[in-house]
């Protein structure tokens, strides 16, 4: 006669059920609450940027609401007016010359990077190795502390004082070079591409009709990290450019702001068109992002089917 027996410190299987479904909310919940606590971290910056938008010279520092929320008046369209119009309209010059900066150098500097990166994923050249680890050094190096020898190196050559100054550098990408490399290498099959030679298709036409569209998510994430790039910098066109005219908004923002602390606004308050242009320069980029992000959601899912 066997007897079953079975331990008595063992839980029925309902109860451990049970207290499974007894904590999982509580993980959901310091989850949830971790999430809010980032996403009110990184909105409340911006919040403040169109709260204070919103308000004169006087209300900006005086509001009876505080600094996070609407003062007595409504008075934006009043600030972009203002803002647009101010010294000759300069704002408008500093936001085209942002705009040429980015494209031209995130241009280049895209082009450069999918052409390096191509050619370290499916080509064996000799010093291949020793190029890619010099490659890697360059990523670790900041950017920060290239600007003074590229000043010399611009200002021995007469290009100071340019938008070739500014766009030249901004054209290099060790990182982007690394992404598309690594991206190459995955995404391009060899076999598609010996299969695409025995039918007779050359280099050019294998990487701009076969590699190429297969590389597109990542083409366009170098992209928008080099148009970022160059748009937000900020110490290289301060060390080249001299002219007020060739300045970018970062730059020109940081003008306004020596001048609003010297008091030499001309009756104009410019912590309030520093605020309002400083808003201004980040609807391109937010615009840059939501129109091409369904190419960031082709990638992912490309990549998670392999």
């Amino acid at each position: 006669m066997s007897v079953l027996t079975k331990p008595l410190d063992t839980p029925p299987a309902g109860a451990a059920a049970s207290s499974k479904r007894g904590k999982r909310p509580k993980r959901k919940l310091g989850s949830h609450v971790f999430l809010a606590f980032l996403v009110l971290y990184f909105v409340m910056p911006l919040w403040f940027l169109i709260v204070s938008s919103t308000k004169n010279g006087s209300g900006l520092f005086s509001s009876p609401n505080g600094a996070l929320w609407f003062g007595d008046g409504f008075h934006l369209f009043d600030n972009l007016s203002t803002l647009f119009t101010y010294n000759d309209g300069i704002y408008l010059r500093w936001l085209r010359n942002s705009l040429l900066y980015a494209l031209g150098g995130g241009i280049g500097a895209t082009v450069l990077a999918v052409l390096a990166g191509y050619a370290f994923a499916k080509f064996d050249f000799p010093g291949r190795r020793l190029a890619f680890s010099l490659l890697l050094g360059a990523v670790m190096v900041p950017m920060t502390a290239l600007v003074i020898p590229t000043f010399i190196m611009l200002s021995g050559v007469g290009m100071t004082n340019t938008i070739w100054a500014v766009i030249l550098p901004s054209m290099l990408s060790p990182f982007g070079v690394y992404l598309m490399r690594v991206y190459a290498a995955d995404a391009v099959p060899d076999e598609l591409l010996d299969a695409a030679r025995m039918d007779g298709a050359g280099e050019f036409r294998l990487f701009f009709q076969v590699a190429l569209p297969l590389m597109r998510p990542a083409v366009v994430t170098v992209l928008l990290l080099s148009v970022v790039g160059t748009w937000n910098n900020y110490f290289l066109p301060l060390a080249v450019l001299s002219d007020s005219r060739l300045f970018p908004v970062t730059v020109g923002i940081n003008l306004w702001q020596g001048l609003a602390g010297a008091n030499n606004g001309g009756g104009v308050s410019l912590y309030t068109l520093i605020i309002v242009g400083s808003l201004v320069s980040i609807v391109p980029l937010i615009a840059a992002f939501l129109g091409l992000q369904r190419y960031w959601q082709g990638g992912l899912s490309l990549g998670s089917l392999k």
